[in-house]
């Protein structure tokens, strides 16, 4: 609040606009749902940037040592997830009903298809399709989810990257990932129990009353009642505009989860990931504990916190554990579970990674020395905004409506302002008409910047293969970073080795 506050303000101050509009300030601005993604502006006092890359002159590992052979076009940065291969390490996790992700799944999909990277197509597809069919509850068609699945794959080469369908309660329910698997020739599976934006089920927005009414028919809690002839007279005189469709939360519990997961391979499920929120740390205990007691292939932590724009703001700025603090705790577990013996699963961390250096820290944190148990990363928000800026600024071409600074700097076609354009003509041939303004900005920005970045980075390390980077490639700036991580500051770095340098 203001300091002072006085009665003719005209501002709509949070406070101010809660007394107007009630829950619909739980929200980041609710009139731009579907055209917005959210993140916490919390400061949570220590990110990646409290991490330093440390580089090196001597030597060379992943690469013979030869100053022509050593260039940082040379680096290696594939890998696998869950025996996926993959391209460049940033997958892109669950996109499910939110509308933001599906106004923008061609561009999404596809550019995911032709960078060779993980696409997951999250919660509450079939549910949200008004075109879906039932038989006694169970799903047998859904235009949507097939839609997705087919955009993906129209391009895909069919090695590296994957199309992962991603299952919360409802859709267990409603036989998804049954329907998924035998219809739709789907290979993995993803189970949800939640991430780092919220901690309670899956949220959206629906401007429609007989779409909300349908929804609570097909069992999906939906706020306020559409079906309450006083909630519909006021949503038709403009008193609201949205109803709240919400998924219920999971209880799940050691051997039913691994019987679930039994299941679901019988099924036909050649691959099981999981997707888990940023919990209390006993509960990334028990997460990880239950997903190698199911031998699960690959899990994903999500950290706190930012969403597709329907996550309550104080649970995403409030709770869950920031992402470097997760991370910290997801790797004691996993050095417990190998010192025992037991099933370690490939891990994703997701949760506010943007650029090349946080892939880099995040990877070398996870690399104890053998190998790492970071695999990849996994992004939602930023790829996003990837595909909606080129489908933005190429439609501003279209209408000759580019400012002249942006016309000056990078030309007013987009034959001139996609830098990879003529890389992906060269490539696809004739099938280059089927890529998407927003698929060419998903491509440009993932593996043009990124992966260019990344090779770049591991090359100032003198490590060309992905994963030869480990924690010693790493300094902590603050002592309460390396605290939480266990990486060393820059002062306490080496310095046992200097003297004996300088004297021997």
């Amino acid at each position: 609040m203001c300091a002072i506050c006085i009665e003719d303000c005209d501002i709509l101050c949070e406070v101010g606009k809660s007394a107007i509009r009630g829950r619909e300030i739980l929200y980041p601005s609710p009139e731009y749902f579907g055209e917005s993604t959210a993140a916490s502006n919390k400061d949570y006092t220590i990110d990646w940037s409290d991490f330093q890359i440390m580089t090196t002159v001597f030597g060379a590992e992943g690469i013979e040592a030869d100053e022509d052979k050593a260039i940082f076009p040379n680096a290696d940065i594939t890998t696998k997830f869950g025996g996926v291969p993959l391209n460049i390490p940033a997958i892109v996790a669950g996109l499910g009903s939110t509308a933001v992700a599906k106004r923008n799944w061609d561009g999404l999909a596809i550019g995911g298809a032709i960078s060779g990277t993980i696409i997951t197509i999250g919660e509450n597809v079939c549910g949200m399709d008004a075109k879906s069919k039932f038989e006694n509850g169970k799903v047998t068609y859904s235009e949507d989810l097939k839609y997705r699945i087919d955009t993906y794959r129209e391009l895909w080469d069919g090695k590296h990257g994957e199309i992962v369908v991603q299952t919360n309660v409802e859709d267990e329910r409603f036989g998804v990932d049954e329907y998924a698997i035998s219809k739709l020739g789907v290979n993995v599976i993803e189970r949800k129990w939640g991430q780092g934006a919220k901690a309670i089920g899956g949220e959206v927005m629906i401007d429609d009353l007989d779409k909300a009414i349908m929804l609570k028919k097909r069992g999906y809690i939906v706020l306020p009642d559409p079906e309450d002839k006083n909630i519909q007279k006021k949503f038709k005189n403009g008193v609201f505009k949205r109803f709240e469709r919400h998924s219920r939360v999971g209880m799940p519990n050691r051997e039913g989860f691994v019987e679930n997961i039994e299941r679901l391979r019988e099924k036909g499920a050649k691959k099981v990931f999981m997707k888990t929120g940023a919990y209390r740390p006993a509960v990334v205990a028990s997460t990880l504990r239950y997903a190698s007691d199911a031998n699960i292939d690959a899990i994903t932590f999500d950290g706190a916190g930012g969403g597709t724009g329907m996550s309550p703001i104080p649970m995403m700025q409030e709770c869950s554990t920031p992402t470097v603090w997760l991370q910290a705790q997801v790797l004691r577990c996993l050095r417990i579970l190998k010192d025992h013996g037991r099933h370690i699963p490939d891990v994703a961390i997701a949760g506010g990674f943007t650029d090349e250096t946080q892939v880099f820290k995040s990877i070398a944190m996870g690399n104890f020395g053998d190998e790492p148990y970071v695999k990849t990363v996994a992004m939602a928000r930023a790829p996003i905004t990837a595909v909606m800026k080129a489908k933005h600024f190429a439609e501003k071409a279209k209408k000759g409506e580019l400012q002249r600074t942006f016309v000056d700097n990078y030309g007013n076609e987009p034959e001139q302002f996609f830098i990879c354009m003529d890389t992906l003509k060269r490539r696809y041939g004739e099938d280059y008409g089927k890529i998407p303004y927003g698929a060419i900005g998903f491509y440009t920005y993932l593996v043009d910047k990124m992966g260019t970045g990344l090779k770049q980075l591991m090359a100032g390390a003198r490590k060309f293969k992905l994963d030869e980077i480990n924690r010693k490639d790493l300094a902590s700036l603050t002592e309460r970073a390396a605290e939480i991580s266990g990486i060393p500051t820059i002062e306490e770095l080496e310095k046992d080795v200097m003297e004996g340098i300088l004297l021997d």
